[in-house]
């Protein structure tokens, strides 16, 4: 456009030149080898004018005749490279369609024509065509010519890694994705995987100049650097938590402003607190917490923030929990919990009750049969509760990959990743599961090769096991003497006519499976039916009419527990 001007600029005063020279009239006189020329001023114009037109144009013909070689070069030098660059897009196509064939024909017509120097997609094409045709060592030998390369150098440290993970070599994928992560930090799969090397070798300080190093531009980004901040900073805290506990209160307290529901954070928080001696700030750290998402950890931590209080005491501080979250089980499982260590076994029981008719679980039975074990000692009601809590819902635990921890980490046990603990209720392993289908499966072809003679055997030990109900009449009330109820049949009586236990008939050989399954279920229904209105009768004596020193020195009598 600006070359276009110029010579419409170059015209324009060209053309006002000769009419300033037309209107002003003149004679050029030129004297040279004995000869006068006179001509006109605007005629010696022109023909200066024609002189230097033809000049150039001459010059530009000796030029290009000059440069003619060159220029005719570099058109098939452009042309081949254009043919050598849809090669080479034809073959990206053809790899990314999974077109090995394609991609390896491609690749070799590129290289032909266009020089791998020149194009290094060239050895990314090579590669990827090798990858689909199972070549991983040429592959390998790819990848590591474009790391050698400035332009390619992350496509071939990627390629690497992803091959070194494939070969389970762990160590030289962590090594070419630290050389990625410190070149370019903001790459995802680098930045992830030298953020698990480093915090396996609990070097918390690196792990966060890595995540600080990560820039986020939008929101989402943002907000997952600062949970990774915040889980690294715990992680820190934690282990400087014993031997330089103003370094962990100052990072436990960061990653706490970062993440203010983030459980870990606020109990390594509060412990440094109360190991500087600030109870005030830790309990006020917890309560803040408590009263978003009530965590058993929290209540444990407040409740025993002092190691010299009395269990009264730390039942107050239970109490303050439930006050501010009411209506809670976890309030009322630090309550129960607090009383249960004090000696209040009523409070205790009321609030343990309470959970449960708020949520019952695990944990809530299993109190109860801890308060009815320490109150009473009746060992009945004691298995009662247990029963309840095995069949109950599992409590919540830091479950990582399916596994269950004792306490938090920061990485995962099972794979390695970050910020992948997390507080929910354990799930049975499929492998389990498993097993118990197949092994109940297996039972029917079991019991089908046992003979009639084991199957009576077992029909009479479930006898023994349980009692059927008999249709005569109830026997004679048991007489009280001091307190216990006692039988008042003779020991003789009770033995029978060899001086045995008496035991009930077995049923005969002939009843099939099916009636002793059936049998079984119903067994199984009453005594659940029994089991919950158990708390509403008076508990029953274990056989109180047989004398458990003289039972265990004939060894007739039969224990169910």
């Amino acid at each position: 456009m600006f070359r276009v001007l110029f010579y419409i600029a170059v015209v324009f005063l060209l053309g006002l030149g000769f009419a300033w020279l037309a209107e002003r009239p003149g004679e050029l006189v030129v004297t040279f080898g004995g000869y006068r020329y006179e001509v006109t001023l605007m005629v010696a114009a022109v023909l200066v004018v024609a002189v230097v037109a033809a000049v150039m144009i001459v010059w530009w013909l000796i030029r290009s005749i000059w440069n003619s070689p060159y220029a005719v070069a570099r058109y098939f030098r452009v042309r081949r490279r254009d043919r050598g660059y849809q090669a080479l897009s034809t073959g990206m196509i053809a790899a990314g369609a999974g077109d090995g064939g394609l991609a390896r024909r491609m690749g070799k017509q590129a290289s032909k024509l266009i020089s791998a120097e020149q194009e290094p997609l060239i050895h990314l094409l090579d590669a990827q065509a090798a990858l689909l045709e199972g070549d991983h060592e040429a592959a390998r030998e790819k990848f590591a010519a474009m790391a050698d390369d400035p332009e390619t150098r992350l496509v071939g440290l990627r390629g690497l890694y992803l091959e070194a993970e494939r070969l389970g070599e762990r160590e030289a994928a962590r090594h070419y994705a630290s050389e990625a992560a410190h070149q370019a930090p903001q790459l995802q799969w680098a930045a992830e995987a030298t953020l698990e090397a480093r915090a396996e070798e609990g070097d918390w300080q690196g792990a966060l100049a890595l995540v600080e190093a990560q820039k986020g531009t939008r929101q989402a980004e943002r907000e997952a650097i600062a949970r990774r901040r915040a889980v690294l900073l715990t992680a820190k805290a934690m282990e400087m938590l014993d031997t330089d506990p103003t370094g962990a209160k100052t990072a436990a307290t960061e990653a706490h402003r970062l993440q203010p529901d983030f459980v870990p954070a606020a109990v390594t928080a509060a412990r440094a607190f109360y190991r500087l001696g600030d109870l005030r700030k830790g309990a006020k750290v917890l309560e803040t917490v408590w009263k978003k998402q009530p965590h058993p950890e929290l209540a444990d931590v407040y409740v025993h923030a002092r190691p010299g209080d009395s269990t009264h005491d730390r039942l107050a501080r239970a109490k303050k929990l439930k006050k501010l979250r009411p209506n809670n089980v976890e309030s009322e499982l630090a309550v129960g919990r607090a009383a249960l260590d004090a000696g209040e076994y009523k409070e205790a029981r009321a609030a343990a009750e309470a959970a449960v008719r708020l949520q019952p679980r695990e944990g809530a039975f299993l109190l109860l049969a801890d308060i009815e074990e320490a109150e009473t000692g009746d060992q009945g009601r004691v298995r009662h509760w247990l029963a309840k809590a095995v069949r109950a819902p599992r409590d919540s635990a830091w479950v990582a990959d399916g596994q269950a921890l004792e306490r938090w980490a920061p990485v995962s046990p099972v794979t390695g990743r970050i910020d992948a603990v997390e507080w929910r209720a354990p799930v049975e392993r499929l492998g389990q599961v498993v097993e118990a289908e197949e092994a109940l499966a297996a039972l029917p072809a079991l019991q089908s090769e046992r003979s009639p003679q084991e199957e009576a055997a077992d029909i009479e030990t479930v006898a023994i096991d349980v009692e059927p109900v008999s249709e005569e009449p109830e026997a004679a009330p048991k007489t009280a003497v001091n307190g216990k109820a006692e039988d008042p049949s003779t020991p003789a009586e009770r033995a029978g006519p060899a001086g045995k236990r008496k035991e009930p008939a077995a049923p005969p050989a002939s009843r099939s499976a099916a009636g002793n399954d059936k049998t079984t279920e119903e067994l199984a229904r009453l005594s659940e039916a029994e089991g919950d209105e158990a708390r509403l009768r008076p508990p029953v004596p274990d056989d109180p009419g047989v004398d458990d020193e003289e039972d265990e020195k004939d060894g007739t009598r039969f224990r169910l527990f």
